[in-house]
């Protein structure tokens, strides 16, 4: 997750405070998955960015996870999201979703 990505979360959060965010994300496989849920949840992991040690723990979901696909209407996801929904790794992508949930639960 890019620093001005982590600068306008930030700013959101100040903004609309934490209860009343969430955060979806698309990235393409399992380790940009992971990189940018644990920015959001526990700090950004390279200690880079302004979310470095600030642990937001926002809710994170990525857009091809079962729950988020059936609260958008279906001709929409089909045609914003379509093949990459089965071209991607969708099961490495949610299992990391949701260690990095869990983490933020903790």
């Amino acid at each position: 997750m890019d620093l001005r990505t982590q600068e306008a979360i930030l700013q959101a959060v100040a903004q609309h405070g934490k209860d009343n965010l969430v955060v979806l994300l698309g990235a393409p496989d399992p380790d940009s998955a992971t990189i940018a849920a644990e920015t959001v949840v526990t700090g950004d992991p390279t200690y880079a960015g302004p979310l470095a040690e600030t642990q937001l723990g926002l809710p994170v979901f990525h857009i091809l996870e079962d729950q988020v696909r059936e609260a958008i209407d279906p001709a929409v996801y089909e045609a914003q999201v379509g093949v990459m929904d089965t071209v991607l790794d969708k099961a490495g992508i949610v299992a990391v979703l949701e260690r990095v949930r869990g983490q933020g639960q903790a």
